[in-house]
């Protein structure tokens, strides 16, 4: 087996992350793993609207997770530059008392949110759908997986969730929370992979390239 000191690196990254997540980013680059971003564009809440439609009815945050993770995902898919590639696409959704949270946007909604999750435990879902976008691949063919880890956090008096939310930090991402910012202060415990919660899992990708045929190995860079 090659190791990312040794693996060489492909002249074109084989992986496209359909996300311009800094985290998801910065995971893959210290993974070892060559790949080149392409932002989605999609629309989550007519995604998640048209899903629920062919569903029947509401899914829950995992599913939502899972979801969100295939429109981005094939929405990239469908670019012309994406021919040749395998495209990843990832979604985190936070669920507290099954419901689904994701990005706030607004600081009274981040208030509101983490003023519930204060001394509490919640789970964190991350999506991953994968799209083989390679010659003779069957049409686009996609896969996913899910990975979801519980987050434990502090009580937090109503003083330290207004200068949290005043910094900016919680309004743009899944929970209202972070694990490598500010939001790390009031942060317990997790129980799973620290790399679900922060938006895309390793392992999750390893195992979507195991089924479709690759080495996650296939996709280290080499390391001077």
């Amino acid at each position: 087996m090659s190791t990312p000191t040794d693996a060489p690196a492909p002249a074109s990254p084989l992986l496209i992350l359909a996300s311009q997540s800094p985290s998801r980013v910065s995971i893959l680059s210290s993974s070892g793993i060559a790949f080149r971003q392409l932002v989605s564009g999609v629309d989550e809440d007519a995604a998640l609207a048209a899903a629920e439609e062919r569903e029947g009815g509401p899914l829950d945050p995992s599913a939502t997770a899972l979801e969100l993770a295939r429109a981005k995902a094939e929405a990239v898919a469908a670019l012309p530059q994406a021919e040749g590639h395998l495209v990843l696409g990832c979604d985190s959704v936070f669920e507290l008392d099954g419901l689904a949270y994701g990005k706030p946007l607004t600081p009274e909604v981040a208030v509101e949110r983490i003023t519930a999750m204060s001394g509490r435990t919640g789970v964190l879902h991350t999506g991953h759908w994968l799209v083989d976008r390679r010659p003779g691949a069957a049409a686009g063919h996609g896969v996913g997986a899910s990975r979801s880890a519980e987050v434990s956090f502090s009580r937090m008096a109503p003083e330290e969730i207004e200068v949290y939310v005043a910094t900016g930090e919680p309004l743009w991402v899944a929970g209202s929370f972070t694990i490598e910012g500010y939001g790390s202060a009031f942060i317990e415990g997790i129980r799973g992979e620290s790399h679900t919660v922060l938006g895309l899992s390793v392992n999750a990708l390893r195992e979507l390239l195991g089924r479709a045929g690759l080495a996650i190995t296939d996709l280290w860079t080499a390391r001077a």
